[in-house]
């Protein structure tokens, strides 16, 4: 019996069935005790090798999309902020809007949710079999201007190309030089109606003209990214929404005590 295992197993490594080819004896001892039809034993076996085969690609998908933290909806605090509502949340979860290639963005100070609620849509969306990619708008200007002689950062454009949801952080975080804003112009030019965005920026549309230095080409960026969009205002009195719930070394108590 274990010789016919042996082989069962290697006919199922030659057709690339690699996990159900370690619990292939596991399956069988299974279905002889509980008496499996033919036809339970094969939906058991693909059911498996399907779940399985679906873990490693949301496992790679993580790992492609280089969140810097794992955040996700049961940490975010929704009934403290005035930027979303239950209602909206809800339609955001449904992802169709990656679909119809939408733009989100996120303004708002510093600590106010933005990242946290941009992260924990890009791990639904890999949950949910999409490609998301994380970056920063810093690193994304590296990267364009270094795929062509580094190859981690061909690598890294590459897989942001293939993204159908690209999160772009801290967006005019600061100002940029002129063939810097002319590769953001270029990349999103490239990805207008094959990806959809979330941005989020402590600044509004209306001021990136300033970090850009060229009010045309900001013009036209926007035309891009405003054609479909929603945009969700954190306002400044939720700037201590990450200071309230911070770790702390010190107990609330005086300096004396």
């Amino acid at each position: 019996m274990s010789e016919l295992y042996e082989s069962l197993q290697e006919k199922c490594r030659a057709l690339r069935l690699a996990e159900t080819a370690k619990e292939l004896p596991r399956f069988l001892r299974e279905a002889e005790a509980k008496s499996w039809t033919y036809h339970e034993l094969i939906y058991e076996i693909l059911t498996y090798e399907t779940q399985c085969r679906e873990r490693k690609n949301s496992e790679k998908l993580m790992k492609w999309a280089e969140f810097p933290e794992y955040l996700t909806f049961d940490q975010f605090r929704l009934e403290e902020q005035s930027a979303i509502g239950e209602k909206q949340l809800n339609v955001l979860k449904e992802l169709s809007w990656i679909e119809e290639c939408f733009t989100l963005i996120m303004m708002g100070p510093t600590g106010a949710g933005k990242t946290h609620l941009s992260t924990a849509l890009g791990i639904h969306a890999i949950e949910r079999g999409y490609q998301v990619s994380f970056v920063s708008m810093e690193r994304l200007i590296y990267v364009l201007k270094s795929k062509e002689y580094i190859s981690k950062s061909k690598t890294r454009y590459k897989r942001i190309m293939n993204s159908e949801l690209i999160i772009i952080d801290d967006v005019m975080y600061m100002a940029y030089e002129p063939q810097d804003a002319h590769l953001f112009f270029q990349f999103i030019y490239e990805m207008y109606d094959k990806a959809a965005f979330i941005l989020t920026s402590n600044k509004g549309p209306n001021e990136w003209g300033k970090f850009l230095g060229d009010t045309t080409l900001t013009t036209a960026i926007l035309d891009r990214l405003l054609h479909r969009s929603e945009i969700l205002t954190f306002s400044e009195k939720q700037h201590s929404i990450r200071m309230k719930y911070r770790k702390v070394l010190f107990e609330s108590q005086g300096v004396d005590s």
